[in-house]
């Protein structure tokens, strides 16, 4: 929707708060960009979408301003952001196959965004740590977004899945779908999980218990093995506590048990013909998003199709009536950006690991954040997650502390 003059009062009050916080409190200005993290209050100004995410990142920097001459070593961040540079220029060299040109500048706006959001987190932990305040700002925005999906359970929710011939609801809550909002509590349950093997805490266990629930009834089946998996490599690294996971496998029943129910409620709520296939509504079949982005690698293996074009060049594929992206990041890459792009991806992932591969026993942050990158690196063979700013910018917030957190 478009900029409302109080929209425009609530983002200048926003930006106002964050810069006086960076200025005087930056643990404080930390916790409220991780806190509001799946929080957006989209916005348009004509072509241009503003997000309090944004807003809060513009404070930030302009706060950080005064800060240039005392700024905290950033060699540790230098192959990370020189790998975000990479993606980009690559991303700008794809404007010469692109189409649709304002589309790949966007993609690179949007890499650009999530490089100065990395230095961010780092800069302000390190100036001003606080891990109780930053650990309960976490808790804080795990335990709103999964409140926000359960309501989905009495209220009608966006997205519906087929059991027994009738529709059951898949929670997003605060996210854009069941999908994105399982790969955020991949990084929630990272976080959760590592902390609380660390320094068990009351609270902890709760939100830990309502995160595996929350995962449960997204159905989504990629998000839930890798969010295992996340548990799994965390678990690997801090042995010494391996009780502390009975919350989330409580936690994981009670979600498992509200499945059941609706596997026998679903038929009884609806008196319809019975519905076919697996989703109810949807764009599109992942199989034929996989052809068609082999189908643009095929025919522009060296820079793809343009960054940002897929979902606007489905057509040309012989995919109709759908917009959307190739549910898998790697294919993706291939398709908009060819062999340069998906280099370019790898070379990302590798730095992300190089990053964080030693001492990782050292901080919670770093335990988390690897654990989170496994997570999320498996998922998006099936799912393009970093195109989402909530789930990327949680990603990489996590990687930012698990860096910033054992020097």
């Amino acid at each position: 929707m478009p900029l409302t003059p109080l929209g425009l009062i609530a983002f200048t009050a926003a930006f106002v708060a964050i810069v006086a916080l960076t200025l005087h409190r930056p643990r404080y200005a930390l916790a409220v960009v991780v806190a509001t993290l799946p929080i957006a209050f989209y916005a348009s100004i004509g072509d241009t979408m503003v997000t309090l995410g944004k807003v809060l990142l513009l404070g930030v920097c302009t706060g950080l301003l005064s800060r240039l001459r005392t700024l905290p070593d950033m060699r540790p961040l230098r192959p990370l952001l020189l790998a975000f540079g990479v993606v980009v220029v690559v991303i700008l060299c794809t404007l010469w196959p692109s189409e649709h040109r304002i589309e790949t500048l966007r993609e690179a706006a949007k890499w650009i965004e999530y490089a100065l959001f990395l230095a961010v987190v780092y800069v302000l932990y390190r100036v001003d740590p606080d891990d109780a305040l930053l650990r309960g700002a976490w808790l804080l925005s795990i335990t709103v977004v999964c409140l926000s999906a359960l309501a989905q359970e009495v209220i009608t929710p966006p997205i519906l899945i087929v059991l027994r011939g009738a529709p059951a609801p898949r929670v997003s809550g605060l996210l854009e779908g069941p999908n994105q909002l399982a790969a955020y509590l991949e990084v929630a349950l990272a976080v959760t999980c590592a902390w609380n093997l660390h320094a068990p805490q009351r609270v902890a266990r709760y939100v830990f218990a309502l995160a595996a629930c929350t995962l449960i009834l997204t159905f989504s089946r990629a998000g839930i093995a890798c969010a295992l998996l996340a548990v799994i490599v965390v678990a690997a690294f801090e042995r010494e506590r391996l009780r502390e996971l009975i919350p989330a496998a409580a936690g994981a029943l009670c979600g498992g048990a509200g499945v059941v129910l609706w596997w026998f409620l679903a038929p009884m709520r609806y008196h319809g013909a019975p519905i076919t296939g697996p989703y109810a509504g949807g764009v599109g079949d992942r199989s034929e998003l996989w052809r068609a982005a082999l189908y643009f690698f095929r025919r522009h293996p060296l820079l793809g199709i343009g960054a940002g074009n897929f979902e606007l060049e489905l057509p040309d594929a012989g995919v109709y009536g759908v917009r959307t992206h190739a549910n898998n990041w790697y294919l993706q890459a291939l398709a908009e950006g060819g062999v340069v792009l998906f280099a370019a991806t790898l070379v990302w992932i590798v730095a992300v690991f190089r990053s964080l591969a030693h001492d990782v026993r050292r901080s919670p942050w770093r335990v988390a954040a690897f654990a989170a990158s496994v997570a999320l690196v498996a998922h998006q063979c099936v799912d393009y997650l970093v195109f989402y700013p909530k789930v990327a910018e949680s990603w990489i917030a996590l990687i930012a502390l698990g860096i910033a957190g054992v020097l």
